[in-house]
C-alpha cells in the first residue's frame, strides 16, 4: 500500500453561524494550515482529528490502495484529493496525494 500525504491548506470559520447555533466550546479546532500527516495502510495517523477522519478515510484508503481519478478527472493530479472536515463552523481544507513510497 502507499503512503498517504494529509496536509490542511486552508482553515475558515463562520462567526454568525457559530453565534446563532453553537454552545461555546473550547478547544473546537487546533488544526492550523500547513500541518501534515502520513496514512500508513489506509490508517488513521496518530493525533489526526477523529471527525475529519470520518470524511477522508474512503479517499485516504482508495489512494493507499492505488487507486484514484476520483469523478472522472476532478483533480489536476489524479492521485490526490482536495476535501474538507465535516464541521459546519469552522472547515478545514485538506490536500491528500498519494506518495510514491510504500507503507
Amino acid at each position: 500500500m502507499k503512503k498517504v500525504k494529509i496536509t490542511a491548506v486552508r482553515r475558515t470559520c463562520y462567526p454568525d453561524l457559530m453565534e446563532l447555533y453553537e454552545n461555546p466550546i473550547e478547544h473546537a479546532c487546533e488544526v492550523e494550515i500547513g500541518m501534515v500527516w502520513v496514512s500508513e495502510n489506509g490508517q488513521k495517523p496518530d493525533r489526526f482529528c477523529n471527525a475529519a477522519w470520518e470524511g477522508l478515510a474512503p479517499f485516504v484508503k482508495t489512494l493507499a490502495e492505488g487507486g484514484g481519478n476520483f469523478y472522472d478527472g476532478w483533480m489536476k493530479n489524479p492521485n490526490s484529493a482536495m476535501l474538507s472536515c465535516n464541521d459546519g463552523f469552522r472547515p478545514v481544507s485538506y490536500y491528500l496525494e498519494a506518495l510514491e513510497d510504500e507503507a
